[in-house]
């Protein structure tokens, strides 16, 4: 992948200690066109940019906790395919520039990375669990209810989730038809899921929690 996108990774990072720097620098941008998880405004409506779940349904897989001889073939490979060369959605984020109010990649979980969005913006995130798109190969590999899960908080999935005027939907659509509406944004805190009828639905775990 970095020699598909022309890049040098050098270095790693430091785990241990009582303090720890970390400066990564990827590019440039130009200038007020940056994707930043603030900047979210009331009445936005949230997208993302394809299907989730499949990167956290092959870990299992990944460990070797499930025998893949007993999988077909073409599943092991979208799912392993899903999480060790996961697709950054380039053309999508060069697009969404001075278009998106706030965007961030899909790295913890959908729930955790929206809450990221929702606290940098100071805004609320309503999102409808129907209209999440689940990934084909989770819901072969775990069933609706269990990929469903992995779509919302599992992570590994580095898609886009992103807000964005209701009337540049369509256009959007037009030229990247994988994204999908799955809620709006609101005055408040926090994000909120709802099921079909409009109930709230609850969730013990929200994503990757990088420190407790």
């Amino acid at each position: 992948m970095a020699q598909r996108c022309a890049i040098a990774l050098v270095g790693g990072d430091t785990t241990q200690g009582p303090l720890v720097i970390t400066v990564t620098v990827m590019g440039a941008v130009p200038r007020q066109q940056a994707l930043l998880r603030s900047g979210a405004r009331i009445g936005d409506v949230l997208c993302v940019s394809g299907p989730l779940g499949a990167g956290a349904a092959a870990v299992p897989l990944v460990l070797g906790e499930l025998d893949r001889v007993t999988l077909p073939e073409q599943l092991v490979g979208q799912l392993l395919d899903a999480y060790w060369l996961p697709q950054p959605q380039l053309q999508l984020g060069q697009y969404l520039r001075g278009k998106a109010h706030a965007a961030l990649d899909i790295s913890d979980g959908l729930l955790a990375d929206c809450g990221h969005l929702a606290k940098a913006s100071r805004v609320a995130v309503h999102i409808q669990q129907e209209q999440v798109p689940v990934a084909a190969a989770a819901r072969q590999l775990l069933g609706d209810q269990a990929a469903l899960q992995c779509a919302l908080t599992g992570g590994d999935d580095y898609q886009l989730v992103f807000s964005i005027a209701p009337q540049l939907v369509e256009p959007l659509q037009q030229l990247f038809p994988a994204v999908q509406v799955i809620g709006q944004v609101y005055a408040g805190a926090g994000v909120q899921l709802f099921d079909s009828v409009g109930h709230k639905v609850t969730h013990q775990r929200s994503g990757y929690q990088h420190f407790y």
